[in-house]
């Protein structure tokens, strides 16, 4: 992964079935730079990082994606908004799911397979 830094957390609340995060999504991230010059918008792939970093610090696993599934983009993350961020745990299968939302308005979302805990545990 690409390691890249947070957003700014607004809040985190534990709920029964994951946790979940406010992002201030900034327009000085540089992530936007040269992503697009017509209309800034938030790679994917640092979306994906952020689920990653978040959900692997949470849960206790090493931030190493086995696999991706079912990632999806619905809608552009624009400089200056604000947005949720939830993921949780299929501790069994080594999976989060996780999706980028404010309201009604769904982001992205996918599953991420991480890699075991310790060697002797079966992968995804």
């Amino acid at each position: 992964m690409i390691k890249s830094s947070l957003p700014p957390i607004i809040s985190k609340q534990v709920l029964e079935d994951g946790v979940e995060w406010q992002l201030r999504i900034d327009a000085e991230l540089p992530y936007f730079n040269g992503h697009f010059p017509e209309q800034a918008v938030l790679p994917g792939v640092t979306q994906l990082d952020w689920a990653v970093q978040l959900g692997a610090a949470e849960f206790g696993y090493r931030p190493e994606v086995q696999t991706l599934e079912v990632l999806k983009f619905q809608q552009l993350i624009l400089p200056g908004s604000q947005v949720r961020l939830k993921i949780s745990l299929n501790r069994a299968k080594h999976k989060l799911t996780f999706a980028y939302y404010q309201d009604d308005q769904r982001y992205g979302s996918g599953r991420i397979c991480l890699a075991p805990m310790q060697s002797n545990q079966e992968a995804c």
